[in-house]
């Protein structure tokens, strides 16, 4: 226990954590000594006289809860942005101890009866709606966590959850390692023809920091897509294709290949999901969703991709000929795609994503970021000074009225050890306990490109977007004025509403009033020119159809593999992939591509049977922005702080405490309409210029 009094894993949750002062070797005892004591006190909580009230029951198990679950989610996000072998043998230590208590806790009889017997007590009704839902969901998960289970089942299934666990973090820790160590280089400057200068400099750099000379290039976002974009060296671009399509698979080093372990973690959630008695993983998965069967998801993509696959087909058909007519190839690889697109759009629209960027240092758009967050929802970002787990991560206090909400912990940079994508996640949840009011604590991470010594951090487009859409979910945990963790908006939201605040944020980046505020040129400190703005609003909707069938062909894949009640060989799953994609997509990849052996949100995350929540949450989303669209005015246009309140009140702050079919209607005022995220795309029947 001395030992532990110095860990800085097991600080008050009261307190900010000394992120610097984390080593590996705090992670084991840490987590051995919180998970001995939560189930002590699960045990002495679950075995007192029936029925318990809320405050001797739910009160205290939600804040012992807090205290093991805020550790872990500490670890788990230093898993992913800053893993070395000695975070990764601790991480891997814990996991199944973690998964275990977890499992446990699911099949816990005498705490299930302690929530029964509350629910049924006459307590119950006098309860807030919302602590009447945290109860009604409580019992729906014990069921899901196969508290019905007994005997050998329940064995079997305690097995397959720490399975699944293991399965899924060994699939991450391969693509990780798959891309960590593949590199490719270049050592005449001739062979990057095309290629914006910070992208040479970025290679340059990678390659003189091993004590090569030449140029280095990895499958990280910020090395990867600027060759697909803009090399004119098609050998290049080919061979950082193949690349990144056999990430993780049985064309690459056999160690990391992610084949078997797809196959398993399929089977695994087949016979979960039949343990528990459902049919397959998709019916299972549902129970947690606003759509009510898998046959109404595929319905919901396949009437989707009918109306996008037209524009798509344009879309391809314009490559196709500008590539013969412009760039003399006569046959398009699947190589090739982003690098013809890249100059169709500059022919089309005479701009590149490389000329906007010089208008996005990172410093203007937080700037201006900042300002909007205010303009929309009263808040303000306060830079504070706490120790953090790398130099880059910048920390902001959230103040509403003056009153500190939260704390949100940004890193934005693509680096080593750190994975890739983008994503929010939570150190600590809003609770109130014993009078006291515990703020959240959020991270917000990217991959952007890293500033130079002579060049600040400059943010793409797509940066941008990535940036607001990550802001949403922040924003959603931050703003929340849930004081049950239970019904926080990542505990209880359903899973396909959970991109509404994300994608609806999105939505700003094309408004001038927005981009006037997160603009200015790194070297001459002038604005974003109207001019270029129009050109990239008139190319807003470029490629709207290829983009929207690539998400469905991704989303239809996911459903049909998690409907299958039988096992699924890793030739099998590639067959159902190009079935979905003879069906849907208007670009087949070559037959060596090994896209499933990446899809970490699928097989890593939480994705699983899920994977149509953003197309679905897209048309909230886009419903939900149009109502600012419907206030706006030349001088506001869509920075309309009335709305921005209504938003605050009616969606972010009211969390997972009643369904998302309700807290969007209470803020639309009716069911949502797919028309707006049509219009938005370009794809109602009477946009027929697909641009």
């Amino acid at each position: 226990m001395n030992q532990n009094s110095q860990n800085p894993l097991l600080s008050p949750i009261d307190q900010l954590i000394n992120y610097a002062d984390i080593k590996a070797e705090h992670i084991v005892p840490a987590m051995d000594d919180l998970l001995t004591k939560h189930k002590e006190f699960i045990n002495t909580l679950s075995t007192k006289p029936l029925p318990q009230t809320w405050h001797s029951f739910i009160d205290p198990l939600e804040y012992e809860s807090a205290v093991l679950w805020r550790a872990w989610n500490i670890i788990n996000h230093l898993n992913a942005v800053v893993n070395t072998p000695e975070l990764r043998e601790a991480y891997n230590t814990v996991l199944p101890k973690v998964t275990e208590h977890s499992t446990w806790l699911g099949l816990n009889k005498d705490l299930y009866q302690q929530y029964k017997a509350l629910k049924e007590s006459p307590e119950f009704a006098n309860l807030a709606p919302s602590r009447q839902r945290i109860l009604e969901l409580a019992m729906r998960d014990f069921k899901l966590s196969g508290i019905e289970l007994e005997g050998t089942d329940k064995a079997r299934y305690e097995e397959i959850s720490e399975e699944l666990a293991k399965t899924s973090q060994k699939f991450s820790e391969n693509a990780l390692d798959s891309v960590d160590s593949w590199a490719h280089y270049e050592t005449e400057l001739s062979a990057l023809d095309g290629l914006p200068q910070d992208a040479i400099d970025a290679a340059a750099n990678a390659a003189q920091e091993e004590g090569k000379a030449g140029y280095k290039f990895t499958l990280k976002m910020p090395s990867y897509l600027p060759v697909m974009q803009y090399a004119k060296n098609g050998q290049l671009r080919a061979i950082m294709y193949k690349g990144y399509a056999t990430i993780a698979s049985e064309q690459g080093k056999p160690e990391f290949d992610n084949s078997r372990l797809i196959e398993q973690l399929l089977a695994l959630r087949v016979e979960e999901s039949q343990l528990l008695g459902y049919q397959d993983f998709t019916q299972m998965q549902l129970q947690t969703r606003m759509a009510d069967s898998a046959e109404q998801v595929i319905r919901f993509l396949r009437d989707l991709a009918a109306r996008a696959k037209p524009f798509a087909l344009k879309d391809v058909q314009a490559l196709k000929e500008f590539a013969k007519e412009q760039l003399n190839l006569d046959h398009l690889e699947p190589w090739d795609y982003a690098y013809v697109s890249e100059q169709l759009r500059q022919a089309r629209y005479a701009y590149s994503d490389e000329q906007i960027k010089q208008y996005l240092p990172e410093d203007t758009v937080m700037q201006g970021f900042l300002a909007i967050v205010k303009t929309l929802f009263k808040i303000d970002l306060e830079p504070v000074e706490v120790p953090t787990w790398h130099k880059d991560v910048k920390v902001y206090a959230i103040k509403e009225a003056g009153n500190s909400i939260g704390m949100l912990y940004l890193d934005l940079y693509a680096r080593a050890g750190k994975q890739s994508g983008a994503w929010v996640g939570s150190e600590r949840t809003r609770q109130v306990h014993n009078k006291q009011l515990l703020t959240p604590i959020v991270y917000l991470t990217c991959n952007f490109t890293p500033p130079t010594a002579d060049k600040p951090a400059l943010l793409s487009p797509d940066d941008l977007i990535t940036l607001f859409h990550e802001s949403g979910h922040a924003l959603h945990a931050l703003l929340s004025k849930v004081d049950d963790p239970s019904a926080s908006p990542f505990s209880s939201v359903e899973w396909d509403a959970i991109e509404l605040p994300s994608q609806f944020m999105e939505n700003f980046t094309w408004e001038w009033p927005v981009l006037q505020q997160l603009t200015r040129h790194w070297q001459t400190n002038e604005p974003l020119p109207r001019e270029l703005y129009e050109k990239m609003l008139a190319a807003k909707n470029y490629q709207s159809g290829m983009q929207t069938v690539r998400q469905i062909e991704f989303a239809l894949f996911d459903m049909l593999i998690h409907q299958r009640t039988d096992s699924l060989s890793i030739e099998q799953v590639l067959e159902i992939l190009h079935t979905v994609r003879q069906e849907v997509a208007v670009i087949m990849p070559p037959s060596w591509h090994r896209f499933p052996h990446n899809f970490s949100h699928l097989f890593a995350g939480g994705y699983g049977a899920g994977y149509y929540s953003y197309k679905w949450a897209e048309v909230l989303s886009a419903d939900a922005y149009s109502l600012f669209e419907e206030h706006s005015t030349e001088q506001e246009a869509t920075l309309i702080p009335r709305i921005g309140e209504l938003f605050k009140e009616k969606i972010l702050a009211v969390g997972g405490t009643k369904p998302a079919a309700e807290f969007f209607k209470d803020f639309r005022g009716r069911e949502p309409n797919p028309e707006a995220l049509l219009r938005h795309s370009g794809m109602l029947a009477s946009q027929t210029e697909v641009a």
